[in-house]
């Protein structure tokens, strides 16, 4: 049920356009995936998100065990008819939701106690709970419980964080694949903090349990962006040409760009939803913050040149009325245009790669953005 195929890779860089079968549709990468953490993108229908191009969208283990329970979600028959999408859905483990919980956590090598962030009640994850939350959720793609690490983590505790990701692998690898049917693919998660070799390591530790995708976890935890684009460079040469390659919690255009230079093909974050509802937009040129007074009589669209619905109805003088009016409609049109902006690069990125110019792309990108 499950394949990648590479249609196209560009000669300035081994950038790929590839295709990946799931039960629930093709997906074409390079892609964008917007979150939908508690199986909603916030302020957003399904049908602005397809309007916007979404092919596939993210929600959260974590959240959904909390809140209404994986069980209510499997009697409404999996999350897609739960929530109405029909297209593919991946499921993070909840491994850096526990990993932001620091201080509500205690993990051992068994698995993970932590205090509901809701009403304090406790919780106990292993590696065999979060797919059998997983499995009742029906999501296409599917992850496996690890540890996250911030970017100033010990070498030894990094260490240590690999280990433990590793052994859980391979019983999330055991509890996945308990016969031929399964309908779920499992991308195993690389971790190794800012250490390269740490990063090798649990690279080639995790291979042999992937099957049709591997991630990259850890990385946009607070280090500098080269430091980023270093580990994937570390990376890059040694990750399987076979499969799609996700890097987790990425979602600014300029990071993007750099990381499909790199070879990733897969990516999410919530900044497109979470920065449009503090009143800033994503442009080619860079972040622009409509609620800023500059704004109240501007009334061009929020980008010259965008096709999405936002654009081509709504000027920034308006949306900046509807933010400082406290209307969640200012919001929401700024999430539809930044979800359409990440498609719209994304498929700019896919034509430089047709056109084996990619590099040329980026540094004429980057030569006017704004960080």
């Amino acid at each position: 049920m499950f394949k990648y195929e590479i249609i196209k890779e560009c000669a300035q860089t081994g950038a790929r356009i590839g295709k990946l079968t799931t039960p629930h549709g093709i997906i074409e990468t390079p892609v964008f995936m917007p979150v939908g953490t508690a199986a909603s993108v916030k302020g957003l229908s399904n049908e602005e998100l397809l309007e916007a191009g979404s092919q596939i969208i993210l929600s959260n283990t974590y959240h959904l065990y909390l809140r209404p329970g994986e069980d209510i979600i499997q009697r409404a028959g999996g999350l897609h008819k739960f929530m109405n999408w029909h297209a593919p859905i991946l499921t993070d483990s909840g491994g850096f939701q526990v990993f932001s919980l620091a201080s509500l956590r205690k993990i051992t090598d068994d698995g993970v106690q932590f205090s509901s962030h809701i009403d304090g009640s406790r919780h106990y994850l292993t590696p065999e709970k979060v797919i059998q939350i997983q499995r009742a959720l029906g999501s296409d793609i599917v992850m496996p419980l690890d540890e996250c690490t911030s970017s100033d983590t010990s070498r030894n505790n990094a260490q240590a964080a690999v280990d433990r990701t590793i052994a859980w692998l391979e019983r999330c690898y055991n509890s996945v694949y308990t016969d031929e049917s399964y309908k779920q693919i499992m991308f195993p998660i690389v971790q190794g903090n800012m250490y390269k070799d740490l990063r090798l390591e649990s690279l080639e530790r995790s291979i042999p349990f992937a099957k049709c995708g591997i991630a990259i976890g850890g990385l946009s935890v607070g280090e500098p962006k080269p430091v980023m684009y270093e580990m994937l460079e570390t990376l890059t040469p040694h990750l399987p040409k076979n499969m799609p390659r996700y890097l987790m919690g990425v979602g600014s255009a300029d990071c993007i760009i750099e990381s499909v230079v790199r070879g990733i093909d897969m990516f999410d974050c919530v900044l497109p939803t979470r920065i449009a509802r503090n009143g800033t937009a994503m442009t080619l040129s860079g972040d622009i913050t409509i609620r800023n007074a500059p704004f109240k009589d501007d009334f061009r669209p929020v980008e010259e040149g965008c096709d999405c619905y936002t654009c081509k109805n709504y000027s920034r003088a308006y949306i900046r009325h509807l933010l400082k009016s406290g209307e969640i409609m200012g919001g929401r049109l700024l999430s539809v245009h930044n979800i359409s902006f990440l498609h719209r690069l994304v498929a700019k990125i896919k034509d430089a790669i047709r056109s084996d110019s990619l590099l040329d792309f980026r540094n004429s990108l980057l030569s006017t953005y704004t960080l």
